[in-house]
């Protein structure tokens, strides 16, 4: 039976190694997958996963008013699995349509992304992954700082940490940084 899986992590926790190990495993057992990410990410250029260690892979890019269960129900040939990156820039439909295409068309879904922002606040597309999601799996990284577990990001601006704004600007390490709660709170920048 398929599931909706939501892997999360912050910066840096290797999201997007890890999605196009998982569409390299499916494939070279000859089970082609559907690879998607959201448009809003812009870092590598609309419609491509890529890790900052340099894979990438292309991927059907997912904007605003995309229906994603009809898109997927329209394939000539279903899918072995569906795996979506930057899976935090969903939208409630397309959460709800993705929890459809497991439950109408038994097809496992595989969301990658951030769970939270650098204010701390769940974004629309983790808020309900979290909801719906038959398995949650935390993808692990280490403070920027310490040792400990980093579960939140800091956004940088010139080097000096920033708590409001807008909750969408899309950057990498120049711009976020991955710490535990007591460096979030006390950041030694």
């Amino acid at each position: 039976m398929a599931q909706l899986y939501f892997k999360y992590g912050t910066m840096n926790s290797g999201k997007s190694i890890e999605i196009l190990k998982v569409a390299h495993n499916y494939e070279e057992q000859g089970k082609p997958v559907l690879l998607m990410t959201s448009s809003l990410d812009t870092r590598a250029g609309v419609g491509t996963v890529a890790s900052r260690i340099g894979m990438k892979a292309e991927a059907i890019a997912i904007d605003e008013d995309m229906s994603v269960f009809d898109y997927v129900n329209s394939l000539p040939a279903k899918p072995f699995c569906v795996l979506i990156d930057e899976a935090q820039f969903l939208n409630k439909k397309h959460v709800y349509d993705f929890a459809r295409v497991v439950d109408e068309l038994n097809v496992p879904v595989m969301a990658f992304g951030l769970k939270n922002d650098f204010r701390n606040e769940l974004f629309e597309g983790s808020k309900y992954l979290l909801l719906l999601a038959d398995k949650i799996e935390e993808i692990k990284t280490i403070c920027w700082y310490c040792s400990k577990k980093a579960t939140m990001v800091i956004r940088t601006i010139d080097g000096k940490p920033v708590y409001e704004g807008e909750q969408l600007q899309i950057g990498g390490n120049e711009t976020y940084i991955p710490v535990c709660r007591k460096h979030y709170f006390k950041p030694e920048i």
